[in-house]
């Protein structure tokens, strides 16, 4: 039985879901944009769907292979697989620091990703999937080797930029071969002696996959304009899908077998990164299973439907580039072994964000990076941010200026706010316990029936993985809160009927806490301030909003939580907006 998007929430006491964020880059601490594009969305979703109760596999790791890998290894003097271990552990403590909750954060060098690669592979070469192909390839004199692709630099004979890869200029976007490149030169040694050699290479013949994955995406009737779109662009525009070649002439990567045999002619070779990086997701949940302790039918049960995987709903987040990757070259991987392994259901995907008038970018060092967002401010202010902001419809732009407006209106102004009012003036009026109070009265039962419709909304934009949608959301509810206790004014209420004062800040303790467990997936540090504050453990999910707004009774005893949220100066964002203006070193 397979579940719908909607019927994991609705249909079903527990459903089972598998998310998976695309895999971040080794080569370097990222960005704010890369974050935003994978990373924090499919973690917004998985600490929704565990809050819905439902059982959740996150799984995401680093991506280790490549020719960048062995640039910046090269650039810091370290072998290749001590910067990546060294990288690895950068990246894991950041995802930390950002409270990203995935249940594994793996690496594609793993020996579960090498057997699994490998085993993959053969299975295509099996079923006739594989075609060795003599191409064409750039040699370095001066180094000795080959040069894939990114070891090659030179000018783009489209936009002029004289730092473009021989597979694409950043500058400019355009995919580009080596060969198109103007005054090319080794990316290793600068050296301009290079010369054209004949060199054998594995393709995977999706051409011949074209129908059936075709026939799969337009299935996928649910899935963002923005994931069907790329998708078909790659399948119908020009001559249509085209083989892919998966492997390259590089020291570093996992060796080109067929299963555990040796692979004639590809000696010395390995899988080029795009092909072993998807692969990473199921052997990362086998790392997981391997970490933990279980067994090979615990992480299969998520991974193959002869092993219950059927009952599983698979959603992927990534940004737009990674898109073919997801919707061609994975599936064609998948369904080419002739294996049941799982396919993704749904994919989300994601615009680019830009930086202040220009890009982020990792090569470039332009933006704000991971290490230095958590110097500044904690995690929850970027948080917020970053997923109210999503760009989920088109590309979205950080600036500094907006960047201050919405954590001082929404973070300090609504949310924070109202939690300082309302417990401050509890302890100085009736102490630090919920007070006895009177009757809720029209006022109030208005208030409950707006928070129900509200949160049901809210709900509903976070099952459909509507980002953005589901922010606004949220801070409506947050502004209701605000509202309510301004014209309920319990200050003066206080004054004449102490009783009614009493129940509406009962009434507003305990909103408190509901607005600890539905903020929880957006700022997860504040909610547990809250909910620390409200000294209280209780996090179920207000199915039933009338009843969540008592679950605290009177004479429950709570403290006034520190400060949630400080505001940003003007003289902070001056500070910040000069800082990062350059270019990190």
């Amino acid at each position: 039985m397979r579940y719908t998007l909607r019927e994991l929430t609705q249909g079903y006491d527990m459903a089972r879901v598998l998310i998976t964020s695309a895999l971040p880059y080794i080569n370097g601490i990222k960005h704010l944009g890369n974050l935003v594009g994978s990373q924090l969305p499919a973690d917004l979703y998985a600490r929704y769907m565990r809050a819905r109760g439902h059982e959740v596999m996150f799984i995401c790791a680093t991506d280790e292979h490549g020719t960048p890998a062995e640039l910046a290894a090269a650039m810091t003097g370290e072998a290749v697989a001590d910067y990546c271990a060294r990288m690895h552990d950068v990246q894991a403590e950041l995802a930390k620091g950002f409270r990203l909750s995935f249940d594994h954060y793996g690496r594609s060098s793993s020996q579960r990703n090498h057997a699994l690669t490998q085993h993959l592979a053969g299975k295509l070469a099996e079923n006739g999937y594989i075609e060795e192909v003599s191409e064409e390839q750039v040699y370095s004199n001066a180094d000795g080797r080959f040069l894939p692709d990114r070891y090659i630099e030179g000018t783009c004979p489209n936009c002029g930029y004289d730092k473009a890869r021989g597979d694409q200029c950043e500058n400019c976007t355009k995919q580009l071969d080596p060969v198109d490149l103007i005054e090319p030169r080794s990316a290793i040694s600068g050296s301009t002696d290079l010369e054209v050699r004949q060199t054998k290479h594995l393709f995977l013949k999706q051409s011949a996959m074209k129908d059936e994955i075709d026939a799969w995406i337009d299935q996928k009737t649910d899935w963002p304009v923005l994931t069907t779109s790329i998708a078909k662009k790659w399948l119908h525009d020009g001559d249509g899908l085209q083989d892919r070649g998966i492997t390259r002439d590089l020291d570093w990567g996992i060796p080109v077998k067929k299963g555990t045999e040796d692979w004639p002619g590809m000696e010395g070779k390995v899988f080029y990164v795009w092909f072993d990086a998807p692969i990473e997701y199921i052997a990362a949940t086998a790392e997981w299973a391997d970490a933990t302790g279980r067994s090979e039918s615990d992480w299969e049960r998520w991974w193959r439907t002869d092993k219950g995987a059927d009952d599983v709903r698979y959603v992927q987040f990534m940004g737009k580039d990674n898109v073919p990757f997801h919707t061609l070259g994975f599936p064609a991987t998948i369904m080419g072994s002739r294996e049941p392994w799982k396919l993704v259901d749904y994919i989300k995907s994601f615009n680019y964000l830009n930086y202040d008038g220009g890009q982020f970018s990792t090569s470039q060092g332009r933006g704000v990076f991971m290490d230095q967002a958590l110097e500044i401010l904690p995690a929850d202010y970027w948080r917020w941010w970053l997923l109210s902001h999503a760009p989920e419809n088109s590309d979205a732009e950080f600036t500094w200026e907006n960047f201050q407006s919405s954590i001082n209106t929404d973070l300090a102004n609504v949310l924070g706010n109202f939690v300082s009012r309302v417990t401050k003036f509890c302890a100085s009026k009736f102490g630090e316990a919920v007070p006895e109070g009177g009757e809720l009265g029209e006022a109030e039962r208005a208030l409950i029936a707006d928070l129900t419709a509200r949160i049901r909304s809210y709900e509903k934009q976070m099952e459909a993985m509507e980002v953005r949608k589901a922010a606004q959301e949220l801070r409506a509810i947050w502004a209701v809160g605000n509202e309510y206790l301004q014209t309920a004014a319990p200050w003066t209420v206080f004054k004449t009927d102490p009783d009614q004062a009493g129940a509406i800040i009962r009434l507003m303790l305990n909103l408190i806490r509901v607005y600890a467990v539905i903020s929880a997936p957006f700022v997860p540090d504040a909610a547990a301030k809250m909910l620390s504050g409200m000294n209280t453990l209780d996090t179920d999910w207000p199915d039933d909003v009338d009843a969540a707004l008592a679950v605290l009774p009177a004479g429950h005893a709570f403290t006034v939580p520190e400060v949630l949220f400080t505001k940003i100066t003007d003289e902070d964002r001056e500070s910040w907006q000069e800082k990062f203006a350059g270019q990190r070193a």
